[in-house]
């Protein structure tokens, strides 16, 4: 572990580059975190937008994504993420999935040497079927042990208003993992350590797909008992994919697994659930992304993470039928009754 760039037991210069709801609501608990353990520490957050950032400096508020919960002095915002990377030690990256290759290119000269990255995305790349880990270590060459996930139960606006949250640190160094929760333990938000990267990834990235179909079926004013085995199931299908890929099957039963899909399937506050739902009560693709605010990862990763199921003979039904609801192959009100139709078997066979 490159431990030398590091002067106290947590981060004291971090960089966080995308000024969306979670992206914010990070450097807010990072900051949370310094002044709980009476740490200095100084946070820089990039955004595109001029107008965010200025309301950062100027007001401590980022209202189009968190309203007027406050932000603490300590966070401080430019569009220029040449000044936001200078001596950052720990760089967190929020932006969308998609857009991350091409900005890393961007990007890679501008990282301090040694630093520490962390992944707050919740997607699959297209075509490359690349978890964003490991997006990271091809654009900024950097070995695995200096890149985690920060996984779990994340919902932005619950977080920004202080309510207790408990989260996931992903790295293969164990070390490292530590160092990253120590930098990120609020009072309100207390992260666990695991070195299951792949298993958290994927239990971040299927659960905005099982979203998608649980928020259809309540656009189409399906009940409890419709969504809660839509959940079940879906949990059945991420684990799957993740011991397909080498995860750990204890991991889907944790934080980064059935706590962020419940969360997600769940809460009006999830914009997978959201668009899901509208999608339910009979909104086009693309109306539902011109109501968005903000994106809809599983939107953007279904068509990847049915690919990839299929390289690896990995069967995900739920997955398939959103996938071809979105290609608009499937309307939704097939969805459900496609489920229903599937051949009998016993539950535990994943």
């Amino acid at each position: 572990m490159t431990a030398d760039i590091r002067g106290t037991d947590a981060a004291t210069r971090v960089a966080v580059l995308g000024a969306g709801s979670w992206g914010t609501t990070f450097a807010k608990v990072l900051a949370d975190a310094a002044a709980a353990s009476g740490v200095e520490r100084e946070i820089r957050l990039w955004g595109r937008r001029r107008e965010v950032v200025e309301q950062i400096n100027l007001k401590h508020r980022n209202e189009q994504y968190l309203k007027d919960t406050p932000l603490p002095p300590s966070i401080t915002a430019s569009t220029d993420v040449a000044e936001v990377l200078a001596g950052a030690e720990l760089v967190v990256l929020a932006v969308p999935a998609q857009t991350l290759r091409p900005q890393l290119r961007e990007w890679k000269d501008l990282v301090e040497p040694g630093a520490f990255v962390v992944s707050l995305m919740k997607g699959l790349e297209l075509h490359s079927d690349a978890r964003m880990s490991e997006v990271i270590c091809e654009e900024l060459g950097i070995p695995a042990n200096r890149v985690a996930v920060v996984s779990g139960p994340n919902l932005a606006m619950e977080i920004a208003r202080e309510e207790p949250t408990a989260s996931v640190v992903a790295c293969t160094d164990p070390t490292a993992a530590g160092w990253i929760a120590r930098s990120c333990t609020a009072p309100y938000f207390r992260p666990y350590t695991t070195a299951d990267v792949v298993g958290v990834e994927i239990g971040g990235i299927v659960k905005n797909i099982i979203a998608l179909a649980v928020g259809i079926c309540e656009g189409k004013q399906m009940g409890d008992n419709t969504k809660a085995s839509v959940i079940t199931r879906g949990l059945a299908e991420t684990s799957r994919l993740s011991l397909a890929l080498g995860g750990e099957a204890q991991t889907m039963a944790g934080l980064a697994g059935l706590g962020d899909l419940v969360a997600t399937c769940s809460s009006p506050l999830s914009r997978n659930h959201t668009a899901g739902r509208l999608l339910g009560k009979g909104l086009t693709l693309d109306q539902v992304t011109a109501e968005m605010t903000q994106t809809a990862e599983g939107i953007k990763s279904a068509q990847a993470v049915h690919e990839l199921a299929g390289k690896l003979g990995v069967e995900m039904p739920i997955t398939a039928a959103v996938v071809a609801v979105l290609a608009g192959k499937l309307s939704v009100d097939e969805l459900g009754p496609l489920l229903l139709s599937r051949n009998l078997k016993p539950e535990g066979d994943y």
